[in-house]
């Protein structure tokens, strides 16, 4: 993937919108927000709408359904609900709608799939699709689905094997037309991990980069994304991170080190 294809999107699931946040994102060049229906305890949309003010309608905001006071919920008529307060509280439709690891209600998954295909084609959001942090529970099965707009998923050095492989199943077998990434950096940007890990290889040669940057461009390769949520309340870590956008990526050590991990995961398959 060409280093000018990759985006970078807000994610606001650990901290809420800020407007200085969200200025500065514009000025990045950030224009995609990643939120969800249950964020900030349910408040996410209004806080977001509330944050950004006239500037809400110069970004791409991705948001996700499925999580409820009550519990992990796929019924199509609670989805309808849940995405119609969205449109309330944002004052806009959304442009894309996830349903929201859609593996804790396997049961569901199909129905919930056809409810947010009515959702969009009812002009509630422009696409529609799946976020799924564990989705080795969704292959395997015969899905009478249509193609998803969109599939999310876990992405870079910390996504183990098996959860990589079932990532690349998943996304060919419901024939996903783009792929988005998560958590670069495992949920911790400040994990000790990151200052032992030489992520410098995984870039070709000649390249200035922080560890950090290193990680994140390497992530829209494990597996291929073409844009990846990454969370901060800081614009100054915004801003430092945007640059990994620029940087060239070995695809030679890339296939080795998905190589290692297929070893790996052979020789201890429950390790």
């Amino acid at each position: 993937m060409r280093s000018t294809d990759r985006r970078i999107v807000l994610g606001l699931y650990r901290s809420g919108p800020e407007p200085e946040l969200l200025r500065r994102a514009l000025d990045l060049g950030v224009t995609g927000l990643d939120t969800a229906y249950n964020y900030q305890h349910f408040s996410s949309h209004q806080a977001l709408a509330a944050a950004a003010g006239e500037a809400l309608d110069e970004f791409e905001i991705t948001t996700k359904v499925g999580f409820f006071p009550q519990g992990h919920d796929l019924s199509p008529e609670r989805l309808r609900q849940a995405v119609r307060q969205t449109v309330d509280d944002l004052g806009r439709v959304p442009d894309t709608v996830l349903l929201h690891n859609p593996e804790c209600s396997v049961d569901g998954f199909e129905a919930a799939c056809e409810a947010l295909v009515r959702i969009r084609d009812d002009g509630l959001c422009r696409e529609w699709g799946i976020s799924t942090w564990s989705p080795q529970e969704l292959v395997g099965r015969s899905w009478a689905l249509p193609p998803p707009d969109v599939i999310m998923v876990r992405a870079g050095l910390s996504v183990p094997a098996p959860v990589l492989d079932a990532t690349e199943r998943l996304t060919i077998g419901l024939g996903a037309k783009k792929v988005y990434g998560m958590a670069p950096f495992g949920g911790n940007a400040n994990d000790p991990i990151w200052s032992k890990v030489d992520t410098h290889l995984f870039l070709t040669p000649g390249q200035q980069a922080h560890t950090l940057q290193a990680a994140l461009a390497a992530a829209f390769a494990i597996p291929e994304v073409e844009r990846i949520a990454v969370g901060t309340s800081s614009p100054t870590h915004l801003a430092h991170i945007v640059q990994a956008r620029s940087l060239t990526i070995s695809p030679a050590v890339i296939e080795r080190y998905r190589a290692l991990l297929r070893a790996r995961t052979e020789r201890n398959p429950t390790g």
